[in-house]
């Protein structure tokens, strides 16, 4: 049974990876970490305060949890890291860095999720391959590039199992987005039901690559469990759900909620950044190496997305 250190728990694929583990792994097993108290994971198994730039206190965590897996979710995203992009820097390579030093020296596995940011606009639109040219324009995508080559580092110098996945959107109907330039399609959703209309930062015509988050969550304890003798890519797959522009997933939308209705004011940030992201991914490699597959579309996210909101718009009354 693996014995699981997530750092950076209470963003939003860690607020839910942390108890779909705890339901996989058992919950003594899975140790969940934030540099803020996090009731709710702390409620449902062991959960510490910790800062990921300090590799004091991240080690002592390990050592005294006896922790054989590290899952760094720590990161500043990319419409928030170029408004401070120093800082973002600092954090996301600092926590890295510190995941992977401390895991050499007690001998853990590590993940950490790269994402579509890490291309840019020079990296081929349609159907982006595993293996191509990677030339970020945001921090964040420097920081994901630089993430991925220093695994891959880790791995060759050290023998340190490191695995990676390049994240596309996520769309979650528990956790809000934390400032990244997909956060548009979490958005969009509970707009919809509290007023009936949205207006998006996002140019109508741009192409993303999404997943919903069960799909997310699949693929890393998938990505996990693979047998590394299969494992040609480690750092980082490409794995592909649905693609779509903000039209689109609006009228999917309309689909549900005829009168609803769409407006932009588009972020300049956003639009040049998005604008430098693939259309879609070529996700051959992991579907190969490890049995990737998505069980999500946008048609049904949607149907699932807005029962979700509404409910929990509801509760909140």
């Amino acid at each position: 049974m693996k014995r699981i250190l997530i750092v950076g728990a209470g963003g939003q694929i860690g607020s839910e990876l942390t108890p779909y583990l705890r339901a996989i792994y058992g919950e003594a097993n899975v140790v969940a970490t934030d540099v803020r108290e996090c009731k709710a994971l702390a409620e449902t198994g062991p959960f510490e305060v910790l800062d990921a730039l300090n590799p004091t206190n991240m080690a002592s965590v390990v050592a005294r949890h006896r922790i054989d897996t590290i899952f760094n979710l720590v990161a500043l995203l990319s419409a928030v890291g170029e408004r401070n992009p120093q800082m973002a820097w600092g954090v996301n390579m600092g926590a890295l860095l510190n995941s992977l030093e401390v895991a050499r020296q007690h001998h853990c596995a590590v993940f950490t999720p790269s994402s579509i940011g890490a291309f840019g606009p020079s990296s081929p639109k349609d159907g982006t391959p595993q293996d191509t040219i990677m030339q970020p324009t945001t921090i964040y995508g420097i920081c994901k590039v630089t993430g991925e080559l220093l695994g891959n580092y880790y791995a060759h110098k050290y023998g340190l199992d490191t695995r990676s996945i390049r994240f596309p959107g996520i769309i979650s109907n528990k956790t809000l987005p934390g400032g990244g330039t997909t956060d548009y399609a979490v958005e969009i959703y509970y707009e919809a039901i509290r007023h009936g209309r949205y207006t998006c930062a996002v140019p109508h015509d741009v192409y993303m690559d999404m997943i919903y988050m069960p799909d997310a969550l699949k693929a890393v304890v998938e990505l996990m469990e693979a047998d590394p003798a299969r494992l040609r890519h480690r750092n980082s797959f490409n794995i592909a759900s649905m693609s779509f522009t903000p039209e689109i997933i609006a009228a999917e939308i309309r689909r549900h909620i005829p009168t609803f209705e769409m407006t932009y004011d588009v972020d300049p940030v956003k639009d040049e950044i998005s604008r430098s992201w693939p259309n879609y991914l070529d996700d051959s490699c992991a579907r190969e190496e490890w049995g990737w597959k998505p069980d999500w579309d946008l048609a049904r996210t949607t149907e699932d997305m807005l029962a979700a909101v509404r409910r929990k718009l509801e509760a909140e009354k």
